[in-house]
């Protein structure tokens, strides 16, 4: 989710007013995304990196993210929207990841949309820690190094209970993957659109979908493999 700083400071104003700006576009593609029966949502809302941010910005962000959470999980509730996280969120402070942990407890039973936020995340660090727990199971005789493969690697990622994604938009016009989901993006589409996060509403995310539509999905494989396939 791109260009909250740059949006604010076009503007004039502070870093933390395009960030502001961002959750009203988080609550708007949440919604649409439900009403439209997109199963898993993900946003990369605070990546590992973002911990070499300002102190000031980094402790406003927490701010936010706490106090935009107490006021989003009665409407997650009423939406039968399913709130979860994927990262580290052992080094947030305890009050963040207390509202985290209760927020996603109180709608874990929900069946509509997965609403999933990427908070404290690196991809290296998730499959760093995929290979320090596969190595564990060799070691306690758990598994051996033949059994090794794609579905046993998954399993040992955050992401173990979600699909690897079809879509993935970044805005800002930024044209780098920035250590987001590296190993589940292998055969993701990616679209990319100049246009600042919070300015990212129903009009930019339909042109998004309808763009990874009009797109052959290949895997790998040949249009005249898919042709024989699909007729």
């Amino acid at each position: 989710m791109d260009g909250n700083g740059r949006w604010a400071n076009v503007r004039g104003l502070p870093r933390i007013a395009g960030h502001r700006e961002g959750v009203r576009t988080v609550r708007e593609i949440t919604k649409i995304c439900g009403k439209i029966k997109v199963q898993v949502l993900t946003l990369y809302t605070f990546s590992s990196e973002n911990w070499n941010r300002p102190i000031t910005e980094v402790s406003a962000l927490m701010k936010l993210l706490v106090s935009s959470l107490r006021k989003e999980v009665r409407e997650l509730m009423l939406n039968n929207v399913r709130f979860t996280v994927i990262g580290d969120i052992s080094k947030l402070a305890d009050n963040v990841r207390n509202e985290l942990i209760e927020a996603m407890n109180k709608t874990k039973n929900n069946t509509g949309l997965n609403l999933n936020l990427a908070l404290s995340y690196g991809s290296r660090e998730e499959i760093i820690t995929a290979v320090k727990k596969i190595s564990d199971k060799i070691i306690n005789k758990e598994i051996k190094t033949s059994q090794i493969n794609d579905s046993l690697f998954s399993e040992m990622l955050y992401t173990k209970n979600l699909p690897d994604p079809d879509l993935l938009i970044r805005t800002g016009g930024e044209f780098r993957i920035s250590n987001f989901l590296l190993w589940q993006i292998a055969y993701t589409e990616i679209h990319v659109t100049e246009i600042y996060w919070p300015q990212f509403r129903q009009e930019e995310l339909f042109k998004a979908i309808y763009d990874y539509q009009n797109r052959e999905r290949r895997f790998g494989k040949i249009s005249e493999q898919l042709q024989i396939n699909n007729g």
